[in-house]
């Protein structure tokens, strides 16, 4: 099984952006886990970075064509982008909705999210270790 780990705008700039909010481990990090985790149980797992929202569509598109499972972090997408929305809408497998951050504590534009409603579940507020929490249920319920 072929897993997506889709994370959009400002992402690929963890260990420098807001350490406070994102922590210090970098895009590169996140990657690093997710392959290895995947590795672990078994499953492929590709991560890819975007600052370009067609770039996140073709990405969701292609996804829905081969019936992957995806872990996306939309990140600000997450709260306005109905072309992300419509995007993710289309696939077939798991959609787990996923946040570094707890957004609910953050600012209000925040603590609505576009995608919700299509996700299979949401993470949010765990850091980066929500990635391989979202991966091993992947491995378990998507296959």
């Amino acid at each position: 099984m072929k897993v997506l780990v889709l994370n959009g705008p400002n992402l690929g700039r963890l260990g420098l952006r807001e350490p406070g909010i994102y922590g210090s481990a970098t895009h590169a990090d996140l990657a690093a886990t997710c392959v290895e985790t995947g590795k672990e149980l078994g499953i492929d797992v590709e991560v890819r970075q975007t600052d370009h929202e067609g770039e996140m569509v073709g990405w969701l598109h292609e996804a829905a064509d081969a019936g992957w499972p995806v872990v996306l972090n939309a990140a600000a997408w997450t709260h306005y982008s109905i072309a992300v929305r419509d995007a993710a809408a289309q696939l077939k497998a798991p959609l787990i909705e996923l946040h570094i951050s707890n957004v609910h504590k953050r600012e209000a534009f925040r603590h609505h999210s576009v995608l919700s409603d299509i996700a299979t579940a949401v993470i949010a507020g765990l850091g980066v270790d929500g990635y391989p929490l979202a991966l091993r249920w992947m491995a378990a319920n998507a296959a």
